[in-house]
């Protein structure tokens, strides 16, 4: 006879969202993590900001190592109902950036003085030496 899982569903997980009680979900199953929030690498904002949900992306997208992956065991509680996950009807997509433009006018024409004016301290120095030079007899 195995230990029954807790089955959590997004409204029971999200009710513990904040500093004193933060849990989270990854790949389908709840981690309570309070007792990791001061220790976390990543500070403990990164685990604030994603408490109350399903935070599988955050977690994948840093990376995590093999031996952070083994520390999750002592944080489970739990699994999460997927069946109560709302469906992820929109991808994300990430915040339109400005089109880069070359020819910006200022941008422009610092890169022209950045080139022009050593050329022209380097000809004014090369006059001022043939111009002072005494000539040889």
């Amino acid at each position: 006879m195995g230990v029954e899982t807790k089955v959590y569903t997004l409204d029971e997980v999200s009710k513990h969202s904040d500093r004193k009680d933060c849990w989270l979900v990854i790949d389908g199953k709840v981690y309570d993590v309070t007792k990791f929030l001061e220790d976390h690498p990543g500070g403990d904002e990164v685990l604030l900001s994603s408490t109350g949900k399903d935070a599988t992306d955050d977690f994948v997208d840093v990376g995590h190592s093999t031996a952070a992956r083994a520390m999750m065991d002592e944080y489970y509680v739990g699994d999460f109902d997927k069946a109560f996950n709302p469906a992820r009807t929109t991808k994300y997509t990430p915040p339109k950036q400005p089109h880069y433009n070359p020819d910006k006018t200022p941008d422009f024409i610092i890169r022209l003085l950045q080139f022009l004016v050593p050329l022209l301290i380097l000809g004014l120095a090369f006059g001022v030496h043939s111009y002072t030079k005494s000539p040889t007899v």
